[in-house]
């Protein structure tokens, strides 16, 4: 049984890494096929997907096309009970549900102000009132999931659910254009930035190295405020490993880590793990042994 996802940009597009976190979150398996925003080459992809308009699009395992992050989120559940998207508690069910369905339709200033962009980071990007508007709205809605159902944990109903996926787009762009948020929101988004799974995605889309110049903003640069990687860079062999960590295939591609050589099967393997090696168990673990 095999899910296959439409994706854009990894560096760019907020609803792809929607799309992903549903499946990468909840242990659930699928085929990821990539196509550049705003070119022929996502239009060729979104082809493959129709009747879908838009990314992500999953096409189940009978064919069946879905092209609404909602409905992906709401499929997933009603066919993987046992992962858990959604909360246990009735209560907490609809609210995320509530929370999922107003991101989807709303907020609309920060959306068009702050595109989504993983590879920069800006000072001060100069909110306009309609952006403080919707952070306004967003950590009140935030809040309320956190004092009543986040318990202890950082997330938003007490362990991650399909909401927090929603909701880390979101996140990325308070990292990115530095926008005021009081503590406990700022708390909320760092547990986006530390969480390995979007750290994994972060790198993917560094080794994609797409940039999208109409993303670029006219506002002083700072580091991006997620934990620093340990640093790693591309490398000649021989290596320490003859099998790449993920695929098992002969390697190819090297880098260099802490003085010791590592290699992978492809430049996109390699880059990905160059890019923050401790977000991938697999690559941390072939270097434990």
């Amino acid at each position: 049984m095999t899910y296959h996802l439409a994706i854009g940009d990894r560096s760019h597009s907020s609803w792809s890494l929607r799309g992903w976190l549903l499946f990468e979150k909840f242990g659930l398996t699928v085929e990821c096929h990539s196509g550049v925003l705003y070119t022929g080459d996502f239009d060729c992809l979104l082809a493959d997907f129709a009747p879908a308009r838009l990314v992500p699009a999953l096409r189940l395992p009978d064919g069946e096309v879905i092209g609404e992050s909602l409905a992906i989120a709401e499929t997933l559940a009603e066919r993987h009970p046992e992962a858990r998207l959604w909360p246990e508690d009735p209560a907490a069910r609809a609210m995320a549900r509530y929370m999922a369905a107003e991101m989807c339709a709303g907020f609309t200033a920060l959306r068009g102000d702050c595109p989504m962009n993983l590879l920069k980071s800006y000072a001060d990007s100069a909110p306009r009132a309609e952006v403080l508007a919707d952070l306004a709205r967003i950590e009140r809605i935030w809040a309320r999931a956190r004092e009543r159902f986040g318990e202890d944990s950082p997330w938003l109903f007490g362990r991650y659910t399909a909401a927090d996926a929603f909701f880390a787009p979101v996140a990325t762009r308070i990292a990115t254009y530095n926008l005021p948020v009081s503590a406990a929101a700022m708390d909320y988004v760092n547990a986006h930035l530390a969480d390995p799974a979007f750290r994994r995605w972060r790198a993917m889309g560094k080794a994609e190295n797409r940039v999208q110049p109409s993303y670029a903003k006219p506002y002083s640069e700072r580091p991006w405020p997620g934990p620093a990687p340990r640093p790693a860079t591309a490398a000649d062999g021989p290596s320490e490993n003859a099998a790449c960590p993920y695929s098992g295939k002969p390697v190819t591609d090297f880098l260099r880590l802490d003085g010791r050589v590592w290699g992978f099967c492809n430049p996109f393997c390699r880059d990905k793990t160059l890019h923050d090696p401790e977000a991938w168990p697999a690559f941390m673990a072939m270097i434990a042994r």
